[in-house]
């Protein structure tokens, strides 16, 4: 894992707001030790969930995107050390592992311009380089009983995720993913629109579930490719649940979490499905935050759930003064996650159960 920049715990200092009488997460938080062995660490420590950032938004360039998603980290890692340790969740159960090194490559990345057919091909094969890196980080984390929790960069790392879960687990595994696009886009040189198809295509990815498509951004070409292969690959449109009424959320998510729930999965959020959040595809029209949170906690608390993805947000792309706000919804996604597996359904009194 040398191609990560530790965070340490003089950063968590630097950007956690103690406060007399309180307990943030930044005070509980695990890091690794400046002179421990990362591998040796988190085999040994008990915590279960390691926070990884990807700094990039090199996969969305290559995409056509708007650039930006490069800053999710940095704005959710703060939030995050903010966050209260409690009862209901506890700083304590999360390592966070630090960022990907991409800083030479952003500098490859400055004079391109995707426009251009050489260029274009010069960004795809960036993304190449940070495929293997995060299939490598997620692999060993995997490998360790581990669930990664995965921020920032483009969607592009989806496939990185799946490659390295596949390969720690020593088979194709599922996904499911929160989504107003496919990211299922033809086998044309990786970006951020193509990371399920380039995972499926090579073997790493075994089933497939969109949750919240957009049929208004969703190619007739991708949608025949789906036809032919929806024993593997289906989906749930956003316009059919909340806008014609013809499904209902909750038993989407039931239908979804059976598709998947036959083997190991992750859980992909593009934050590009809710309404007016800053990113390279925002969208007037969407889900709910409040829906988000009710998904990973849907899915979370499955014990398939095997690492949770959450990408595109890009507050350098929002207004400056309310550019923390990603930042702070990445950590209620976080925490759901967390809380999904830790907090104990409320016991109802046997005298109310009569009442009820």
């Amino acid at each position: 894992m040398d191609k990560i920049i530790p965070f340490t715990i003089k950063d968590l200092a630097k950007i956690t707001n103690h406060r007399s009488g309180e307990i943030k997460f930044g005070e509980k938080m695990l890091t690794i030790p400046k002179d421990a062995d990362p591998t040796d660490f988190l085999k040994k420590c008990e915590a279960k969930y390691v926070l990884f950032g990807i700094p990039e938004d090199i996969g969305i360039r290559a995409n056509y995107g708007r650039p930006g998603a490069a800053s999710a980290w940095d704005s959710a890692i703060k939030s995050i050390a903010n966050i209260q340790h409690n009862r209901f969740c506890k700083g304590s159960q999360l390592v966070v592992l630090g960022q990907l090194d991409v800083s030479k490559l952003t500098k490859n990345v400055e004079s391109l311009d995707f426009n251009d057919i050489d260029d274009r091909s010069k960004l795809s094969q960036l993304v190449d380089k940070i495929d293997k890196d995060v299939s490598h980080i997620i692999f060993n984390l995997v490998k360790l009983g581990k669930t990664p929790i995965v921020i920032g960069g483009g969607h592009n790392n989806s496939y990185g995720n799946i490659k390295g879960t596949a390969l720690a687990k020593g088979k194709p595994i599922n996904a499911i993913n929160f989504d107003a696009h496919s990211d299922f886009r033809i086998l044309e040189g990786r970006h951020s629109g193509n990371g399920f198809s380039y995972a499926y295509e090579e073997g790493f990815l075994k089933k497939y579930f969109i949750f919240g498509l957009h049929e208004n951004y969703t190619s007739k070409s991708v949608l025949d490719i789906i036809k032919k292969i929806e024993d593997r690959v289906r989906y749930a449109t956003y316009d059919s649940i909340s806008i014609r009424r013809e499904k209902e959320f909750d038993k989407e998510m039931a239908h979804a979490l059976e598709f998947v729930n036959d083997d190991f999965f992750g859980i992909e959020i593009d934050l590009d499905a809710i309404p007016n959040i800053a990113c390279s595809a925002m969208t007037m029209s969407g889900f709910s935050v409040e829906q988000l949170r009710q998904f990973i906690s849907f899915f979370g608390k499955n014990k398939n759930a095997s690492y949770l993805h959450i990408c595109e947000g890009a507050p350098d792309l929002g207004e400056e003064k309310n550019n923390h706000l990603i930042g702070k919804l990445i950590g209620y996604l976080i925490t759901d996650f967390i809380k999904s597996n830790t907090i104990s359904p409320v016991q109802i009194p046997t005298s109310l159960t009569k009442i009820l």
